[in-house]
């Protein structure tokens, strides 16, 4: 791996080991065995290092558990069929990925506060929505290049509102996949 890879696992390892409020530049250069103006050189800053490593990470971890929901739900399943067990897949995912939504949220704000990490985090989404949709046709494969980046774009807008509000407020009424397939089917005039 090159110093920037050795970051990124560096500061991986050291937010896990010492928390995202509490992590240092030392703390992250010292993990991954590099010097502290490497973070300078690669990055810009310690908190642009920690919006990569944190959304790569994360990213990474719960795109494959939407794939997987989405792949279970969809075979042999028209779209519209697959809506609710999709949905239903999703807000497991929610439910199962809890410490690393904590941490996405936690990651979340800090990027709020800083146009640089804000940029980063545009590019990052726009990066998910070919990627997901792309999977979509896979299991889908009569939808459209442009139909499937759309219900990517759904599934993801909704799954944020969904891992906020699983943090936020747990105890309360989740959106679950009959109420998705109940709202789609509304929308479409029944």
């Amino acid at each position: 791996m090159g110093n920037r890879e050795d970051l990124l696992a560096g500061a991986r390892k050291a937010i896990l080991e010492r928390g995202l409020a509490k992590v240092t530049a030392r703390d992250i250069a010292g993990a991954a065995g590099v010097s502290l103006a490497a973070i300078g050189y690669h990055f810009g800053s310690k908190d642009r290092l920690i919006a990569e490593a944190v959304t790569e990470g994360v990213g990474a971890e719960i795109g494959d558990r939407m794939d997987e929901a989405i792949r279970d739900a969809g075979e042999g399943r028209t779209l519209f069929e697959s809506l609710e067990p999709t949905w239903d897949g999703m807000l497991d995912v929610a439910y199962k990925c809890h410490d690393q939504l904590m941490l996405s949220l936690e990651n979340g704000v800090n990027v709020a506060r800083t146009p640089e990490s804000q940029a980063y985090m545009a590019a990052a989404s726009e990066s998910v929505f070919p990627e997901l949709g792309e999977m979509l046709r896979e299991v889908h494969p009569d939808l459209t290049v442009s139909e499937a980046r759309a219900v990517a774009k759904v599934y993801f807008a909704l799954f944020q509102g969904v891992a906020v509000m699983s943090l936020l407020a747990p105890g309360s009424e989740m959106l679950r996949g009959e109420d998705v397939e109940l709202a789609v089917k509304a929308m479409r005039g029944k």
